[in-house]
């Protein structure tokens, strides 16, 4: 028989770390990530998507919670607003299994996973952030945080590229020319060119935590991340919807990324 889960949060604690070894170094997260190669390229953009309501659900609840409307705030934290994906149901599976040791879970503790997964999401976000931002230092030599802030110079690089590639005189005199005289870029090559990178990058979202496991194990933050957890689901009471900085951390590259579009395109 199951046996509740605070009968063995001790026992449970000592195999974190072998845990985290399995599922979280190179070999584990590929396997995990085999997960995605289906539905998950569609769930987790629409998630990415969905992210904001998340955070204003919570931050909603939050303050509802501060006013004393306790019931809507409970009403409100408890929403679900993401498409449970192949990944983190594999994970839910393992958490229940190999660290729990099929432990009788509540709703309560159910929820405290979910939880748990949904902050991976907002951790593959971030990593693909940074990926983002990293391809605009090595390829313009300036930030780009996001897709709305990469599109223009994309776009840009793209349209001066074939324009000079079908200059009549020769690339080099293409270059040149077009040096001088800068490409026209109509608006329907850069909403191409943003939807084309929106969805590339939904597929690095998707397939961003075979880069952010290992990492993250490295560091001990996955570790952390999962002692956290059974500390929250070994209490008898507390909260159950705790908006992780993970999440906030997310819509600030968000922010950042739509702060640097607006600022670069009053100064065009």
């Amino acid at each position: 028989m199951p046996q509740p889960l605070n009968d063995n949060v001790r026992d449970v604690r000592q195999r974190v770390d072998a845990f985290v070894r399995t599922h979280f170094n190179v070999a584990g997260t590929l396997r995990l990530h085999r997960e995605a190669l289906g539905w998950d390229l569609l769930r987790a953009p629409v998630n990415v998507v969905l992210a904001p309501l998340y955070l204003l659900l919570k931050f909603t609840g939050a303050v509802a919670q501060r006013l004393g409307f306790h019931s809507i705030s409970n009403a409100l934290k408890k929403r679900q607003v993401f498409l449970k994906t192949a990944v983190a149901r594999r994970i839910e599976t393992h958490i229940a299994t190999d660290l729990l040791e099929n432990a009788s879970l509540t709703p309560r503790s159910r929820a405290l996973i979910d939880q748990y997964t949904s902050t991976r999401s907002a951790v593959a976000e971030i990593t693909t952030s940074l990926l983002v931002l990293l391809a605009g230092f090595v390829l313009f030599g300036t930030a780009t945080p996001g897709i709305a802030s990469l599109t223009p110079k994309m776009s840009g690089f793209v349209a001066h590229a074939a324009a000079v590639a079908d200059f009549p005189l020769g690339t080099r005199l293409g270059s040149l020319w077009y040096g001088v005289f800068p490409v026209a870029l109509p608006v329907w090559f850069v909403i191409g060119t943003g939807v084309v990178l929106a969805m590339i990058a939904s597929i690095v979202t998707t397939f961003a935590g075979i880069i952010a496991d290992p990492i993250q194990s490295r560091l001990g933050i996955h570790r952390r991340r999962l002692l956290r957890l059974l500390d929250k689901i070994s209490a008898v009471e507390g909260q159950t919807s705790d908006l992780a900085p993970e999440h906030i951390l997310a819509r600030l590259a968000d922010l950042t990324d739509a702060g640097i579009s607006l600022l670069r395109a009053f100064r065009s």
